[in-house]
């Protein structure tokens, strides 16, 4: 019996949620962080959804939102023409990079000891966190504001994304560009996966793999409608894609077939990431909710809780704190075929 999708929808921003990144896998499990229109952003437990508090301080939307691995610290660009780095723990503003424009992406190395930023003014910049007073190294090249930057290939190289069309591998070292790629339309979203160093990005309705330190081709996928974001699952078994038909599109990576499409926003979706374990995934609209999708539709996790009797073939939820059922689907009854496993709510 088949089970359908329910996502978890988690409130509290009040204007379009546009980027959303999760921490790695902590002894305390890992979260995420959303970047909003309502200047705010949030930090929520990733595996629930539970929000966990916000970041107070910016005086303009935010564009860009990071948690680095430990999930100790977070960053976020914004329209206030600043970059903030947080006490991801306490909530505490740490620091303020000012720009001279509007910031639209930040990024940690690995160690978290350096930022990567970018935006409106076309230059992306290092700041070496250890030394706040210092000056940023400065990278130029770009003819038009940048919309994403991130570190690649051990924090050796980093790509670039503009409205100008390219997107450019850079030398951290000697601020050169090491190859430019130019696309047919402005390149909306960038993933790194380091784990066989691949680049997934989209633009138009195209969903592309690159090799991400050569920047050569592996293969394209064409959607159904304008993608604004794209997600490889870690296993790197299918990828997740969303857009301006608020959809949710699933794929088989080796096949490119469409697996499944689900609707549960009521805007075009603008961010989508699989989470560390690859247990579910988690997007962003233009609806201003986050929600948290089952990577394995019927599988107990988080908040989801399923049960499937074998003499009765019921699909049900419970409640966390009562264990009482709150929803249960019987398929036999009228007009229903499909198995549900429902999650516990709106966060």
């Amino acid at each position: 019996m088949a089970m359908r999708q329910t996502p978890l929808t988690c409130s509290g921003h009040t204007r379009p949620v546009v980027d959303l990144a999760f921490s790695g896998i902590t002894p305390y499990g890992y979260f995420l962080i959303s970047a909003c229109k309502d200047g705010k952003p949030m930090l929520r437990q990733g595996d629930t959804g539970d929000w966990i508090g916000t970041f107070l301080g910016h005086k303009g939307a935010v564009w860009g939102a990071t948690l680095n691995k430990e999930a100790t610290k977070a960053a976020t660009a914004a329209a206030d023409f600043s970059a903030k780095v947080w006490d991801a723990v306490t909530g505490d503003e740490v620091l303020t990079l000012a720009h001279k424009h509007i910031v639209k992406c930040v990024n940690f190395t690995q160690d978290s000891n350096c930022l990567l930023t970018g935006g409106n003014d076309k230059v992306l910049r290092i700041y070496d966190l250890s030394k706040p007073e210092a000056e940023p190294q400065e990278i130029s090249g770009h003819t038009s504001a940048i919309k994403k930057a991130l570190w690649c290939n051990d924090d050796q190289q980093i790509l670039s994304a503009a409205e100008d069309k390219t997107i450019r591998l850079w030398d951290r070292n000697t601020g050169e560009a090491v190859k430019t790629l130019s696309f047919e339309a402005s390149v909306s979203s960038m993933e790194y996966i380091p784990d066989g160093e691949i680049l997934v990005i989209t633009y138009g309705r195209t969903i592309a793999f690159y090799k991400a330190h050569t920047l050569d081709p592996i293969k394209t996928i064409d959607a159904p409608a304008s993608i604004h974001s794209a997600s490889l699952h870690p296993d790197k078994d299918f990828f997740v894609a969303g857009g301006d038909d608020f959809k949710l599109y699933k794929y088989d990576y080796s096949t490119k077939e469409e697996m499944e499409s689900y609707k549960g926003h009521f805007g075009p979706v603008h961010c989508v990431r699989f989470s560390p374990d690859g247990e579910l995934y988690a997007s962003g609209s233009e609806d201003g909710t986050l929600r948290l999708w089952q990577t394995a539709v019927g599988k107990t996790y988080g908040l989801w809780k399923c049960v499937l009797p074998v003499n009765q073939q019921v699909a049900a939820s419970w409640t966390m704190d009562t264990q009482e059922p709150i929803a249960r689907l019987h398929p036999e009854s009228a007009g229903q075929t499909d198995g549900e496993c429902a999650a516990d709510g709106p966060i």
